[in-house]
């Protein structure tokens, strides 16, 4: 289930506001500039699919928010708990960072943990399967997919680079929770 919890950026122990209400958790975003939306995954995709058949089964869609958007760069993150370079690429987005241009991700399997530092207020959006977010160009965040990931997102970019990190040097995102792994007895549904 999605949800967002939102502290104040001094105090990573205790939210001040927590919901897992979509239209709620759309409302506050929106209310920050940031887009959050449910679409329909509906493609039967599992973590460590490979990046061509997740675009072959969204092409539509991509499509359509390049057209609506103008993004230019289009790629995939896709990790299950077995994949060996997962230490390293967690720790990739683990730290504070920025994007020049804004960085929307749909999630068609799984789950991650994204994080944004607005003003004074930390946001804490747990994404699910489809979950749409976009993050507005500048914004400070960071991205947490657990010591055992296990998710497939969509990125999409209006850079022809595609994702640039721009990291802040800031220590803040260690003073915040990380996403746990998925229990065995209540796996994420793919």
């Amino acid at each position: 289930m999605s949800r967002l919890r939102v502290f104040h950026d001094t105090n990573g122990g205790e939210a001040v506001k927590t919901t897992s209400q979509h239209e709620e958790i759309a409302r506050e975003l929106r209310a920050v500039g940031v887009r959050f939306e449910r679409w329909e995954a509906s493609k039967p995709i599992a973590p460590g699919a490979s990046q061509d058949e997740v675009l072959a089964a969204y092409h539509d869609d991509i499509e359509r928010l390049k057209r609506e958007e103008g993004y230019q760069a289009v790629d995939v993150v896709s990790l299950n708990p077995d994949n060996p370079d997962r230490a390293a690429f967690r720790a990739k987005f683990l730290n504070e960072h920025t994007h020049a241009e804004d960085e929307v991700r749909f999630f068609v399997a799984g789950r991650g943990l994204f994080t944004l530092h607005l003003g004074e207020e930390v946001y804490e959006v747990l994404c699910e399967r489809g979950d749409l977010i976009g993050v507005p160009g500048g914004t400070r965040h960071w991205f947490d997919m657990s010591e055992a990931p296990y998710f497939v997102a969509i990125r999409l970019f209006t850079n022809p680079a595609g994702w640039v990190a721009n990291f802040t040097g800031s220590d803040i995102a260690g003073r915040f929770p990380r996403l746990q792994a998925a229990s065995p007895a209540a796996p994420v549904a793919p």
